[in-house]
C-alpha cells in the first residue's frame, strides 16, 4: 500500500504534536503512571515522574515492575502519620500493595499538588508529583510545596511544579 502525500503530512504532523506538546499528551481525561524497576530491583521509580493534569482527569497507576510490589501512598497524617503533601480539602489514598501489573485508578478534582511515594521504596526516593490545575484556579492549594516531610533525596528528585506545568510531564534522569 502507498501513501499518499496527504496521508504522510498528516501523519507526520500528529507524530510531531505527540512529541513536541506533552501537554496536550497529558490534558486527556486519563494519564497512566507506570511503577517500574531494574531487573535485579536495584532502582525503582514513577514513570513519569511529574504530571500535569486538569481537574477530574483519571490517573491509571500500573506495576510494571517484574519484581516488586508498589504502593501509590498520598503524603497525609491519616497514613501513616506523614506530613501534608497534597491539598488541604483533598482525601488521602493508597492503593495497597499492587503486585507485578496490579492496577490502581484515581482521579483527583481538588486543584493544586499532589506529592506521592511508593510505601516500602520511599527511602529509595519512588516519590512522584502530580498538579491538577494550574495557579490561580479556584481553590488552587500548593501545601505540597511548602510542606517538608520527605527525604532529602525525594526533595531532590521531584520536579518544580513549574517544569512539570511547562513540559506536561517530566521522567525521571536517566531513565525512559
Amino acid at each position: 500500500m502507498t501513501l499518499s502525500r496527504r496521508d504522510l503530512l498528516i501523519a507526520s504532523g500528529s507524530a510531531l504534536v505527540a512529541i513536541k506538546c506533552p501537554v496536550l499528551a497529558s490534558s486527556r481525561n486519563e494519564v497512566l503512571i507506570a511503577m517500574r524497576g531494574t531487573a535485579r530491583g536495584e532502582r525503582v521509580w514513577f514513570d513519569p515522574l511529574g504530571v500535569a493534569v486538569s481537574p477530574g482527569t483519571t490517573l491509571r497507576f500500573i506495576n510494571l515492575d517484574p519484581t516488586n510490589s508498589h504502593t501509590v501512598t498520598a503524603y497525609h497524617p491519616q497514613l501513616f502519620g506523614r506530613e501534608l503533601r497534597i491539598p488541604k480539602s483533598a482525601a488521602p489514598f493508597d492503593s495497597g500493595y499492587l503486585l507485578p501489573r496490579g492496577r490502581f485508578e484515581l482521579t483527583l478534582v481538588v486543584p493544586g499538588v499532589y506529592d506521592f511515594y511508593c510505601l516500602p521504596h520511599e527511602a529509595a526516593a519512588m516519590v512522584g508529583r502530580i498538579v491538577v490545575g494550574k495557579p490561580g484556579d479556584d481553590g488552587w492549594d500548593d501545601t505540597a510545596i511548602k510542606a517538608g516531610g520527605v527525604t532529602e533525596k525525594a526533595e531532590d528528585i521531584l520536579p518544580s511544579v513549574r517544569d512539570i506545568l511547562t513540559e506536561g510531564r517530566v521522567n525521571v534522569r536517566g531513565q525512559t
